[in-house]
Parts: C-alpha cells; sequence; structure tokens
C-alpha cells in the first residue's frame, strides 16, 4: 500500500506600508525557490496571485501554516489584513525591519498626519490642487459612495496591533533567515521560543566588526559618508562617519560594513536595549573631542539629521515613538 502523500504547506505572504524590497527578497532564494513550490502551496500573496481579501476572510481559522508581512501599519487596511492574517495562521512572522520595528515609514511620526497632507496635497511644488482637496475615507459620489482606508496619524509595527510569532529583522531580510523558518516548519524540527528575532546575535555590530579600533577614540569632527576617502580599515567613528554599530544587534554579518558602508541600523538594537536613538548618542557623546559646550554643539551640528539618522529604521517602537504635538 502507497504512504500517504504528505500535505503541503500552506504559505501567505502580504505587503502593507514598505518599498516592496522585503517581497523581493522572498524571491532571492534563488534555486531553492523550487524547494518551497515542492513543499509549499502559496495561497495568498497580492503581488504575485489574484486572491482577493474576502478569499482570505472564507478561510478557516489557522488555515495558513505560515504567513511573512512585510510592511508597518500606516492605514485600516494594514490594520485589518493584519489582525485578519493572524487569524488565519497558525505562525505570523514579521518581516523585515518595517514589521519588525516600524521602518523607514515610521520616520513620518516625526510629522503629522495634518502636516503630510498639507505639504503633499497643498503645497508641494507639483501639485495642483485650486479647490484644496484632502483625501477623506469615504465620499458620496453620484454614482455612489467611495471608500479608501482611513490614513493614521501614527505609523506602527506589526506587533504594536496584533500578536506575532516571529521577527525576521534586516532592509531586506537576509535570504537564509526565511530558508531556517521554512525548513524548520516543513522539517517538524522544534522551532525557537515564541517571539524570537531570528538571526539576532547577543552582541552589538561594533563588537563583531573586524574594523580596527583605538583604545582611545576621539573625534573633532564629523562627515557624511561621501566626504571622507575611506580606508577601508579603520572603524567608521573614528573616521568621522556615524555608524549605528554601536546601537545594532549582531547576526546580519555586518554586510553593510564588509561593503564599506556604515552599519545603517536595520537589524534593530540588541537585547535590552529600549530606545537605540539614546543608545547612539551616549556612543557619539563619548567620543567627541571637546569639553566645552559650544565646541560640542559645533561638532554635533555637523551631523545631518541626527533624529532621523539615529532612528532610521526603529522610531516607532522607540521610547520617543513620535513627535508631540
Amino acid at each position: 500500500m502507497m504512504e500517504k502523500e504528505k500535505s503541503k504547506l500552506k504559505m501567505a505572504v502580504y505587503w502593507a506600508a514598505s518599498c516592496g524590497g522585503c517581497c523581493v527578497s522572498v524571491l532571492d532564494v534563488h534555486e531553492k525557490l523550487f524547494d518551497v513550490v515542492a513543499a509549499a502551496d502559496l495561497l495568498f500573496w497580492p503581488i504575485a496571485l489574484d486572491t482577493k481579501y474576502h478569499d482570505v476572510e472564507e478561510m478557516p481559522d489557522n488555515h495558513i501554516d505560515l504567513t511573512l508581512f512585510n510592511g508597518a501599519v500606516r492605514n485600516s487596511e494594514n490594520e485589518h489584513m493584519a489582525k485578519l492574517l493572524r487569524k488565519k495562521s497558525r505562525i505570523l512572522v514579521a518581516y523585515g525591519s518595517c514589521a519588525h520595528l516600524g521602518g523607514i515609514p515610521g520616520l513620518a511620526n516625526f510629522t503629522t498626519k495634518d502636516e503630510l497632507f498639507r505639504r503633499v496635497y497643498l503645497e508641494s511644488e507639483s501639485t495642483v490642487n485650486p479647490e484644496k482637496l484632502l483625501p477623506v475615507p469615504e465620499y458620496k459620489a453620484r454614482e455612489g459612495t467611495l471608500t479608501i482606508p482611513s490614513f493614521y496619524n501614527d505609523v506602527r509595527s506589526l506587533a504594536q496591533v496584533t500578536d506575532v510569532d516571529y521577527f525576521i529583522p534586516g532592509c531586506p531580510p537576509q535570504t537564509e533567515r526565511l530558508i531556517e523558518v521554512f525548513s524548520a516548519i516543513v522539517s517538524g524540527a522544534e522551532l525557537p521560543p515564541k517571539g524570537s528575532v531570528i538571526g539576532a546575535g547577543t552582541k552589538t555590530q561594533c563588537e563583531e566588526c573586524i574594523r580596527k579600533k583605538s583604545e582611545n577614540r576621539q573625534i573633532k569632527k564629523f562627515y557624511r559618508p561621501w566626504e571622507i576617502e575611506d580606508d577601508g580599515i579603520t572603524c567608521f567613528l573614528e573616521q568621522g562617519v556615524i555608524c549605528m554599530g554601536p546601537a545594532t544587534r549582531s547576526g546580519c554579518g555586518y554586510r553593510c560594513i564588509k561593503g564599506n558602508a556604515p552599519c545603517r541600523g536595520c537589524y534593530g538594537p540588541p537585547a535590552g536595549v529600549p530606545d537605540p536613538g539614546a543608545k547612539m548618542m551616549a556612543a557619539v557623546a563619548g567620543i567627541i573631542d571637546q569639553k566645552e559646550p559650544e565646541e560640542i554643539s559645533k561638532v554635533v551640528a555637523d551631523i545631518e539629521d541626527p533624529a532621523g539618522l539615529f532612528y532610521r529604521f526603529s522610531l516607532p517602537v522607540s521610547l520617543l515613538r513620535r513627535k508631540m504635538s
């Protein structure tokens, strides 16, 4: 008698507020894509399949084995799908920096919804809007009522709106991490504890970085990366270039630094660091070779957009969270 064929894994991928790079990274498994196709049925992926929202709504609860949710939660549609996919999925993964931390879309928390709408729809140099119309969630037209998602004042991470099983960090995530999770589920191997950040190291990027550091590093000026000729050997901070290594967890293999670019912080803060921006400010303060407040202020003034730089990926989950109105 033939052995009963093992049922295939059911997968879903969703794209919320993000650039789409995480969706592309799913295809970066290259030839292993054939293994994925052989072991899994992709039930829902809006950029690749014509599955509708109502199709997901009609699925039984926990019908999907694994959902990769990428992107931050920016509007009511994102939140609805986050909660719906949580209900329909056995394992929900925050895939990439935007779902994990809020990501670059989260920098919008430095402003407000009203300020954004005013700039985009009324004040921008390319806008022609003499009637000064702004988006509204509901509009009664002659043909009927038209609706669009409500635009929230805050950008939030996935875990700030629903329960998340695992986090895969990175902008975009490393393919190896996806294969680890997928292979473990397919094989029935024991999964990490719920809430784990897959691939996260226990150290900071700085602690694992191979670039040379001096015992007493002191600098008098900060530069943007293109303003110096990097020697490819010396610590970026010692060359006066902001590198998020002191405030970012290890685990990515410091790929940016290997490519002679400073760490951007996309892997998020190490365990026990609630605010990477504050951690980075402390690191910067410790290497400024000035004593007088006025001189220190001049050095700090060289840092272009420090808030955006230090909180590039993590503002929504930081202690700061957003601009106070």
